[in-house]
């Protein structure tokens, strides 16, 4: 009798622990969906209320951004859906591996609407005389907003 109530222990040790890591997962993937989600709104609506200073090549590119974010968004929130479609799972290593699939995919078009966010910031605000000495502010925008992601590539191949 003992040996069952040991497998029974263990049993549930196990699920528990499954369970654990399914919401690890959904929590991880909640967070990124909220994020994505804010950012959609804020660009929703300055796509929508567009200020007078935004020219039609900065307006292509907002909506460019809303669109990638759009991608992200629905990316990230796809575990969530997966899991409500799929419950209860066979095996978690699929439901893991998918997850780890939306999650990855949805970064990058993440990043593009980071980068195109901050590029059109900067073009934007840092529009004046001096930066007319330049010639080209698109130019200098746009390689002046990869720098973060620049920095972020440095870190990641330098870690240990």
């Amino acid at each position: 009798m003992k040996d069952n109530e040991e497998f029974n222990d263990d049993s549930n040790n196990n699920k528990d622990k499954l369970v654990e890591h399914y919401d690890s997962i959904l929590r991880e993937s909640s967070l990124l969906t909220t994020v994505a989600g804010i950012l959609f709104g804020f660009l929703l609506n300055i796509s929508v209320n567009p200020t007078t200073e935004f020219g039609e090549g900065n307006k292509v590119l907002l909506l460019v951004a809303l669109f990638t974010i759009t991608v992200a968004t629905l990316l990230f929130s796809m575990p969530v859906i997966y899991h409500h479609f799929q419950y209860p799972y066979r095996k978690f290593e699929k439901f893991q591996l998918r997850s780890h699939r939306f999650i990855v995919f949805g970064i990058i078009p993440f990043f593009v609407t980071l980068y195109i966010c901050l590029s059109l910031a900067i073009l934007i605000l840092l529009r004046s005389s001096f930066f007319e000495f330049f010639g080209n502010i698109y130019g200098f925008s746009f390689i002046f907003a990869s720098i973060p992601f620049i920095i972020l590539i440095i870190l990641y191949m330098n870690r240990k």
